[in-house]
């Protein structure tokens, strides 16, 4: 009993496990291979996938994606139609004889013996009372040849019990010796799983390195959240499009523009723009009518660099830089630090700031001074690699900061001298002003300025009626138009701050000589500086002596003149 209660259990897990690995199939069970291969969903996806690829074409990057990832789908198909065959074959197979032939009929042999042992009984029993009135008979002869053939009965059904009896027992042993043979279709499952996904990740990782080159290979990639280096290399720049193209729009329309970089931006004119300047679209003519929304977009880019434009590595050197008390040692921390730049961080940062101080120019119209400039922008510009909420690490990085770029931007061409062309590709054209039929030119807002190079197509007059022609804003910056920052191998080191002491529109000193304005070394044993490179990124920062005779303001008391 306990044993035909064990066969039975065995019957119906082997019949529930093919029952169920049946469904995991996605093919259809005792088709031909290449029947089966068309049915699956996989065959279906790939065919899909390069239908697709075929329709966009390769000049789209999603055609070629399509197309390349439909092949690896096809292969994995193939991969699939294989483990199933495999599957139906070793395992399937096998379980369905176990749970539907071998053990049913094993069972079956057990009801016959149960079956021929009642027979058997009923043979004997019917002999036993024959034998019994063969004594009380009055035809002797008939009736033992009755008994006779009732024994013959007998006889019959013990010999189809015992029959019935080995081939049960011959059957029960076979099964127990096979019974590790059944449970290795287990163990053929999970190692043809195995295989099966090892093939299949093989035939990924072949594909994975073309679709990787292709992916790699297409240039139109967003540039917001991208780490410099990478968009600079991707699109062979040397300055971010980004921060090229908002600030040559804002040098064409933003200039004069008040609170520029402080008020905010409508949401959908600012997201646009992103969108716009993401897939490197020229068609940028809409956005020059909002300055703000382009100022925006360019703060949004500083913050969304995975690492700020000052660095993660010279955090330190920043904020130690920041709380040097003398105004002049300060500056030459600054420098140090500027100077320990990479490459290209250097360089857009030099781009910015000259922009930067470009615009405060203006700060009687636009209102954004050096310290305004600062304290709105640069918490962009440098923030703390520690872990925490934006807002967290903008308030223990805006004291800092604010001391770092306000003084940069006040002497931008001290940090860096040369000028700057700020259409750096070539690929920016200025706006031509719209003419208006009244007397006067109608400006842009912000794209001219007195000093610059005149328009060379037919000038207007201006307001008073001066036939001297209207100038146009240049790409580049003109150092002649500012003098409170400069080389100091040409002027004094640290030139008087713009508020409090000397002013700019005091009368000049005289110049002195280079051996009056910089020390041969300074006191740390550092080389003086000769022939003009004070911020041209080489060597070290020359020690500032201010021989006016007159300390210049700190820059905390300046910046608060500026705000007044």
């Amino acid at each position: 009993a306990c044993d035909h209660l064990r066969m039975e259990l065995v019957r119906l897990v082997s019949h529930n496990a093919h029952k169920r690995l049946v469904t995991c199939l996605q093919g259809h069970i005792g088709t031909e291979a290449e029947k089966r291969h068309k049915k699956l969903p996989l065959t279906a996806l790939s065919q899909a996938m390069q239908d697709g690829g075929s329709q966009l074409g390769e000049e789209s990057l999603i055609g070629k994606m399509m197309d390349v990832c439909g092949e690896a789908e096809s292969r994995l198909a193939s991969e699939l139609m294989q483990h199933e065959v495999q599957l139906e074959r070793d395992i399937l197979e096998p379980l369905n004889q176990l749970a539907e032939v071998d053990i049913p009929n094993i069972l079956r042999q057990r009801k016959q013996l149960a079956k021929l042992v009642l027979d058997y009984d009923s043979a004997r029993a019917r002999w036993l009372q024959a034998s019994k009135s063969i004594h009380f008979s009055t035809n002797y002869q008939a009736t033992a040849a009755k008994v006779e053939t009732l024994k013959d009965e007998m006889d019959e059904a013990l010999n189809k019990v015992e029959m019935c009896k080995d081939q049960l027992s011959a059957d029960m042993y076979n099964f127990s010796s096979k019974e590790g043979d059944y449970a290795r279709y287990y163990v053929i499952l999970v190692e043809a799983q195995a295989d099966y996904h090892r093939r299949s990740l093989a035939a990924l990782e072949g594909v994975l390195p073309t679709i990787q080159a292709q992916n790699d290979s297409w240039m139109e990639k967003p540039a917001y959240g991208t780490a410099l280096e990478e968009h600079l290399k991707r699109s062979n720049r040397e300055i971010a499009l980004p921060l090229e193209a908002c600030v040559m729009m804002l040098l064409e329309t933003g200039m004069k523009e008040e609170g520029l970089f402080r008020i905010a931006a409508g949401a959908s004119k600012l997201k646009k723009l992103k969108a716009a300047l993401d897939c490197s679209t020229s068609q940028l003519e809409e956005f020059y009518s909002d300055p703000h929304a382009v100022a925006g977009a360019l703060k949004s880019y500083l913050r969304e660099l995975p690492e700020p434009l000052l660095t993660f590595s010279l955090y330190d050197e920043w904020t130690q830089a920041s709380n040097v008390s003398d105004p002049d040692r300060r500056l030459q921390a600054l420098w140090v630090a500027c100077d320990g730049l990479p490459k290209n961080h250097k360089a857009n940062f030099r781009y910015l700031v000259k922009f930067l101080a470009k615009l405060a120019q203006d700060s009687e119209v636009n209102k954004m001074t050096p310290s305004n400039i600062a304290i709105v922008l640069g918490p962009n510009l440098l923030w703390s690699k520690t872990e925490g909420t934006l807002a967290e690490m903008a308030a223990a990085t805006s004291v800092h900061v604010v001391a770092i770029i306000e003084p940069i931007i006040q002497h931008a061409d001290w940090f860096f001298p040369d000028d700057v062309d700020f259409n750096v590709s070539g690929m920016f054209v200025a706006m031509t002003p719209e003419p208006d039929p009244g007397p006067f030119e109608r400006r842009r807002p912000g794209s001219l300025v007195d000093g610059d190079t005149p328009r060379k197509d037919s000038p207007a007059p201006n307001k008073l009626g001066d036939p001297t022609p209207t100038p146009r804003r240049t790409a580049t910056l003109n150092r002649k138009q500012h003098h409170h920052a400069s080389s100091p191998a040409f002027q004094p080191p640290l030139p008087p701050p713009e508020a409090g002491g000397v002013t700019q529109t005091q009368p000049v000193a005289e110049p002195q000589t280079q051996e009056q304005t910089l020390c041969g070394s300074t006191e740390a044993g550092q080389p003086g500086l000769a022939g003009g490179g004070g911020g041209g990124g080489q060597g070290v920062a020359p020690e500032v002596q201010v021989t006016t005779g007159q300390q210049p303001l700190p820059l905390t008391q300046h910046s608060a003149e500026e705000n007044r």
